[in-house]
Order: C-alpha cells, then structure tokens, then sequence
C-alpha cells in the first residue's frame, strides 16, 4: 500500500502518542471526519495500525513495538509518570527497576535521591544511575536482549532471587479490562514475576495508552500491585476493580 502523504502523517503521530483519535486528526488536517475513518480503515487494513472506539493504535499483537519508536512514544506522559513514582519512594530504600521505556523514566527521577540501592535487568537503567553517586546499582546477570538493553532468561531469575528488596517497579506492554498485565517476551515474564515476588511493595509504571493494545503472556494482576501510576483516569469498571483489590492509583501531573 503506498501511504498518502495525510496517512504517513497520521502513522507518525500514533508512533509518537500511542494513540491518535478522528476527531483530533480532522481538526489538524481540515478534513472531514469520514475521510480521516477511511484512511485509519486503510492503514488498517494495511497492518499498520488496528482500530479502537473513536481512533485507531499501533499495531501490537505478538510482538512489542520496536525500541526506539517506544522510547518516543508518550514520553512526555511517561517522564511525569516517573517523577510521580520516584516522588513516593524514600531515601535510604532499596529497589527493583525491570524493562521498560517507562521505567528509566523513573530511574532518570530518582537521580537525586540520596542511599538508593537498584537492582535492575535494564542496562539503560543502570547507566542512567550511574550517573548518582547516591546510589548504588546491581546489574542481574543474564542474556543481553540487543533491541533494548533488557537482560532476560534463567541466570536473570536465578540472580533476581538473591535479593528482598523494599520496592518493585515494573512496566507492562498492555493492560486488559480484567486488570490483567501482558507482556510478549515469556523469558521476561518470568523475571517480572520474580521480581514481584521479591519485593516488600509493588509499583506499576505505566502509561494508559496501554489499555488500547495486547500482549500474550501475563505477568500479573493488578490485585497484585499495590501502587498504579498513570496519566489518564481509568475506565470505571477497572477504577472499581482496583478499589476493590486495594491498589492505589496515581494520575501524574503533566505540565500543560
């Protein structure tokens, strides 16, 4: 399919947001409502994006999105998603930071904490803190994952299960109305997962265009995170959910 120059538009946007919505999109290009339905009905059929209520989303369904568009993508949500969670952790902690765009946002938050103790499966994360000499940073050994600098398989686990640490932070691919974490990778799953288990509290990092997509292997559920942090208000069905398992959720302030 070769893109119109409005469709190639629209695909860059949604690579940046996550996310683009029709009304929004014909506001921005002076077109008509039903001509921006038809180009994401194209783009979708295309493969490039799949359709939501109101819009359309990246494309994801066995497999992530690549690296570099992720770290685009959202980052002002996520860098006030970060500094909304680095806020909430205490100096003098120590702490889990997993794979995640969303996590080295907290991890570039907490570059003025004071005694922090980190381990991490992020070499991204490690060589943003090794910029503090506040804190101290284990790297769990294991498979250098080259697309995104994450360290995953049985060595990983094995080290994450050395450590009781004070505070988990983790990121997740997608999140469904059932409160379900999802992820692609089953070799990060399984870190993820140990990494909950080995942590005293729990702290979801993530940004609510991961409502719109999916992912096949789950991590965990929300009943198992203790603090959510966001930047949009949840659905009312999963608002109440999370009510009812007591996870707390935290929409991060975003500069206007």
């Amino acid at each position: 399919m070769a893109l119109s120059f409005r469709q190639s538009e629209i695909l860059d946007l949604a690579r940046v947001e996550g996310r683009v919505a029709v009304e929004g999109l014909a506001e921005r290009f002076g077109v008509t409502l039903q001509t921006i339905r038809r180009d994401l009905s194209e783009l979708a059929d295309a493969g490039k994006l799949d359709r939501v209520h109101g819009g359309a989303v990246l494309r994801a369904g066995v497999a992530n999105i690549g690296y570099a568009e992720r770290r685009l993508m959202n980052a002002d949500a996520k860098a006030a998603i970060g500094r909304a969670c680095a806020a909430t952790i205490p100096d003098n902690s120590s702490l889990f930071l997993n794979i995640g765009t969303t996590t080295e946002a907290v991890a570039r938050a907490l570059l003025h904490h004071r005694n922090l103790t980190v381990v991490t499966n992020n070499m991204n994360v490690a060589n943003i803190l090794a910029e503090s000499e506040g804190c101290d940073v284990i790297v769990a050994g294991g498979v250098l994952r080259r697309s995104d600098g994450g360290l995953v398989g049985d060595l990983t686990t094995e080290a994450i299960g050395h450590f009781k640490v004070d505070y988990a932070i983790i990121g997740t691919s997608a999140l469904d109305a059932e409160g379900d974490l999802l992820d692609f990778d089953p070799q990060e799953v399984r870190v993820a997962q140990a990494i909950l288990r080995q942590a005293r509290a729990s702290c979801l990092v993530t940004d609510a265009s991961k409502l719109d997509r999916r992912a096949p292997v789950r991590i965990a559920s929300l009943s198992a995170i203790g603090r959510f942090f966001t930047d949009r208000p949840l659905p009312p069905a999963l608002a109440a959910r999370c009510r009812d398992w007591g996870c707390e959720v935290i929409l991060a302030d975003q500069p206007m």
